[in-house]
């Protein structure tokens, strides 16, 4: 798995697109878990405050309306009050803390899948989080030709690469993933394709096909295959090397139920 592409233009169309995983990126995603869990923490420690003044004001009541031989039953109105706030205060502790716990778990699960994806990188594939997914990146130019949907070996070689990685750790494998084909916005008119669909659909099919079959052995319930055309671009199509960017297929790790919460609920 660590042997360099063997295809010298492999290694030229790699490197001109950049590889490696987006650290802003990386940080970014990290930096909204830390805020998230911050602010939990945050508010844990008003409401603790606010509990232990409360129980004060509680204990303080109490003794001074028995100090005074004041009947407390009397008085249980005011002293009710307080212990249903307490109640309250404690409840609304004990779901920070949970959040808290929670967010902490779905950033090392995270953290894990990011360093078990840097793997990746060593063969000059690009690891980032788009529309907050992690996405394995296979340039266009090197996985096919021009207008074909067709591998070529050199991007045989690298789903095979993609694919030993997955393979070789279960709980990579086991994670649902959907091969999604991209386009430039250059008109595809006619043809076998028809149009810039029919590729991106044709692309993402031969990747699909390559990775859950002899050449990647990848467990085809957990793949899928869709085709964007040129509606999801990565760089800019008004440069030729902005159209080769988005010329691409990419291997979508899907999230599963607990990183699809949306994390702003959570931390509420």
């Amino acid at each position: 798995m660590k042997t360099r592409l063997i295809a010298v233009v492999s290694l030229a169309c790699l490197a001109a697109i950049g590889c490696g995983h987006s650290n802003a990126e990386w940080q970014s995603q990290i930096g909204r878990y830390d805020k998230l869990q911050g602010q939990c923490n945050v508010d844990a420690q008003r409401l603790e405050g606010e509990l232990a003044a409360a129980r004060v004001r509680e204990d303080d009541l109490t003794a001074r309306l028995h100090a005074a031989g004041i009947d407390l039953e009397t008085h249980r109105t005011e002293v009710t009050k307080l212990s249903s706030t307490l109640e309250e205060r404690e409840r609304a502790l004990a779901e920070y803390r949970s959040r808290a716990q929670k967010l902490e778990q779905v950033k090392a699960r995270f953290d894990a899948l990011r360093h078990k994806l840097d793997e990746l990188t060593r063969f000059g594939l690009a690891v980032s989080i788009r529309h907050n997914k992690m996405v394995i990146s296979l340039p266009g130019d090197v996985v096919f030709d021009s207008g074909k949907d067709t591998l070529r070996a050199d991007g045989q070689d690298i789903l095979r690469k993609v694919a030993a990685v997955i393979r070789g750790d279960r709980s990579l494998a086991e994670r649902d993933y959907q091969v999604a084909g991209h386009t430039d916005d250059q008109p595809l008119k006619g043809g076998q394709f028809r149009d810039n669909w029919g590729l991106s659909l044709m692309r993402s099919r031969a990747v699909l096909t390559f990775l859950i079959g002899k050449g990647g052995s990848l467990p085809r319930r957990h793949w899928s295959a869709a085709g964007f055309a040129e509606t999801d671009p990565v760089a800019a199509n008004a440069t030729k090397d902005g159209q080769q960017k988005n010329r691409r297929c990419e291997l979508v790790v899907m999230p599963d139920v607990d990183e699809m919460m949306d994390l702003q609920d959570l931390a509420r």
